[in-house]
């Protein structure tokens, strides 16, 4: 049995594109590509959608076909390699889901990310032991006590990118609900939470906004879901919303328009930022 291929990385993504751009301006169909690797034009699909690894030799001849400059060529190389390395999350294969590792990779790579959230805290604003007690309700699926705690780690791995020097702005909506919904009997648990919240509200890139339940309804209801964009002019904007066994990536343009119409709508709508403090101070007088 072959061993499982890691999911994409972002590098992967945009070049995967650009590989598809190339071949179009070049006015070659993918079939013709093919023959000039002589391989299959499901490879040359799959190496343009990011389903398997960038192969240098591959690109290399693709590269030539295309007409692309020696020079850019090479630059193209270097960032193949670079795409092909596996990011530091593969280290949790065992429990990450592979639909799950591009999101995280989404992360690294995003100058900014927006999101609306209708029933937790934001994985990249969890304390460790909020995040321990929404894992110990079974909502990724696993609720052994090892897989539980990689996760718990992944996810304060993660948050290491808000502490980087560019660290990507985040701006999340969060429903009232995630705020009175109690995740553990121990009231502490919520009360280290919402003090995290406040903590992370006070920062120069963070946006934390609350959608009150006085504002009545929202065309956010359906789903979570997140948007980032890159500082990288070849690759889009791209939405993430998941369900329960998965996530679907979205990235045509009548798609992303949709949803980050949804996201103006309720930037609008939900509490400012200066009266989500004030929110957040209230519930933790509460616990």
């Amino acid at each position: 049995m072959s061993e499982r291929r890691p999911a994409p990385t972002v590098g992967q993504v945009v070049l995967g594109k650009r590989l598809q751009e190339l071949r179009e301006a070049a006015g070659l169909r993918r079939e013709e590509a093919a023959q000039v690797l002589r391989v299959a034009p499901a490879t040359v699909r799959r190496m343009e959608t990011a389903e398997v690894a960038l192969k240098i030799p591959y690109v290399q001849v693709l590269l030539e076909t295309y007409g692309v400059p020696a020079d850019e060529a090479a630059v193209f190389v270097e960032l193949a390699e670079e795409a092909n390395r596996p990011g530091w999350w593969q280290r949790y294969h065992d429990v990450l889901p592979d639909w799950f590792s591009l999101f995280v990779s989404l992360e690294g790579a995003a100058k900014m990310m927006r999101s609306y959230e209708p029933h937790f805290v934001p994985g990249l604003l969890q304390t460790e032991d909020y995040a321990r007690a929404v894992l110990e309700s079974g909502t990724v699926g696993q609720t052994t006590p090892e897989a539980i705690e990689r996760h718990v780690s992944l996810r304060l791995e993660r948050q290491r990118l808000l502490d980087r020097p560019d660290a990507p702005h985040l701006w999340v909506i969060m429903d009232e609900t995630v705020l009175l919904r109690p995740v553990s009997m121990r009231s502490e648990v919520m009360r280290g939470q919402l003090d995290k919240l406040l903590e992370y509200a006070e920062r120069q890139r963070v946006t934390l906004q609350v959608a009150e339940f006085a504002s009545g309804p929202h065309p956010g209801t359906y789903a979570p879901f997140s948007l980032f964009r890159f500082a990288e002019p070849e690759l889009p904007d791209m939405v993430v919303t998941e369900y329960l066994t998965g996530a679907l990536y979205l990235d045509s343009r009548a798609e992303v328009s949709a949803h980050l119409e949804v996201l103006d709508h309720l930037t609008t709508h939900a509490a400012s930022a200066q009266r989500t403090r004030k929110i957040l101070r209230e519930c933790r007088e509460g616990f």
